[in-house]
């Protein structure tokens, strides 16, 4: 486990955690702290917390996650729409510093003021 990372131990299988989808980039679970009706997260298997830490790899993998999420919205219950949000440091309120994507639905969803 990298850094004592609660992402990294559920991968690993030292956490139990129901997984919706699984493949050699990432994993799709429930958070446990849902902020919506239905609220996953999207989490690349390669452990980096930022952005900005990405290697080319890594931007290779955030792009195929990015175009897997919406082949996985009906098996998820997301047909009506889905949100996903990326938290970056601790101003951003990201709790577990791997990068995953949250997947927020299953509701409308209120928009704050841009």
């Amino acid at each position: 486990m990298k850094n004592n990372c609660v992402f990294c131990a559920i991968q690993a299988g030292e956490i139990p955690s129901e997984k919706f989808y699984e493949d050699e980039r990432m994993i799709v679970i429930k958070d446990i702290e849902p902020k919506a009706a239905l609220h996953y997260l999207a989490i690349p298997k390669r452990h980096y917390k930022l952005l900005g830490e990405m290697t080319e790899s890594d931007r290779e993998d955030l792009g195929k996650i990015f175009a897997t999420i919406p082949s996985l919205a009906e098996k998820l219950g997301l047909e009506g729409g889905y949100r996903l949000i990326i938290n970056q440091g601790d101003d951003a309120g990201q709790t577990v510093f791997h990068l995953h994507i949250h997947i927020l639905g299953g509701q409308k969803m209120d928009f704050p003021e841009l």
